[in-house]
């Protein structure tokens, strides 16, 4: 059994009121808790005069509010998303119509125009197109009156995910990539194992000194929680490979084996990411099944 990361699940916030982390850096803290988002999304408003904004998070009108409130007379000029997923982006709407900022991404197509999908979550949500009027692919850069960012495409959580480094500091915006807290989700099928280690292998290639990330508390020592991450990803797929040479060979056998008193609510998202691992085991040629993969579906030790 595959023994994970230290996780750090204390964290200094009141819902609503604004943070300062480090200079020209403030966190406000929505209130979405959940099991996928921990104690809510982190908003993060950057700067002195004109402001840049990362994730506005949900669609709440407290959270919008606080916001507001923050930016006062300033101007916000650009909101920077790291990914689409809702409880990051269901307030852009109402904080674009309040501010007229300009948004700045990865930008992404929805796979079905207009479809619901439910989320790991549960909730269910209409798929939409997001075109930023910035895009930003990996090594992009975006400035303002005071600060400037550098984006690293790092997908895995997400094929649009982007962390942002914050140019003349060791502070790396990291989004959903990185968490404190816990890890990742990697759900099949935009979530995708091998690009997020490969990911990973950048993130530990930097000599970043903190990390700011979407949801839960700062991770003051970053390089070592990426190679904890990293370890955990290795020895979880080790785990499957033995789970499937002890005949435990399909994805249904293997979540009960690998995750022991599990919240049921997680229960979907463990059996994804198991099927995460797979596929990044099948890439590599080290186990075989015969498509399409299923959580039925025989697993075979290559």
């Amino acid at each position: 059994m595959a023994e994970g990361p230290e996780f750090r699940t204390s964290m200094e916030f009141a819902y609503g009121v604004p943070r300062e982390l480090a200079p020209g850096v403030v966190r406000i803290v929505a209130n979405n808790p959940s099991p996928f988002t921990f104690k809510g999304t982190n908003t993060y408003i950057i700067g002195h005069d004109t402001l840049a904004l990362i994730d506005p998070g949900p669609e709440d009108q407290a959270h919008l509010k606080a916001i507001l409130d923050t930016i006062g007379a300033r101007r916000l000029s650009h909101v920077l998303i790291t990914h689409t997923h809702h409880d990051h982006t269901d307030g852009l709407p109402a904080l674009l119509a309040a501010t007229g900022a300009k948004t700045a991404g990865f930008g992404r197509r929805a796979r079905t125009h207009g479809a619901k999908q439910t989320s790991l979550s549960g909730s269910e949500f209409v798929e939409q197109d997001f075109v930023p009027d910035v895009p930003l692919a990996d090594g992009g850069r975006l400035a303002g009156n005071g600060w400037a960012f550098t984006a690293l495409h790092t997908p895995g959580h997400a094929p649009d995910h982007l962390c942002f480094a914050l140019d003349g500091t060791k502070v790396l915006f990291s989004g959903d990539h990185v968490m404190g807290w816990n890890t990742s989700v990697v759900a099949p099928p935009e979530g995708n194992m091998g690009d997020y280690m490969r990911a990973l292998e950048v993130l530990n290639a930097r000599d970043d000194r903190v990390y700011f990330p979407g949801h839960g508390g700062q991770i003051a020592d970053p390089q070592r929680m990426v190679k904890a991450f990293l370890l955990h990803r290795r020895m979880r797929e080790q785990a499957i490979l033995d789970c499937i040479r002890a005949g435990k060979n399909t994805i249904k056998s293997i979540v009960p084996a690998i995750y022991r008193d599990l919240n049921p609510k997680l229960l979907n998202a463990a059996a994804l990411s198991v099927e995460a691992h797979v596929e990044h085991l099948i890439e590599r040629g080290l186990v075989r099944c015969e498509p399409p993969l299923a959580r039925d579906r025989l697993l075979f030790a290559a």
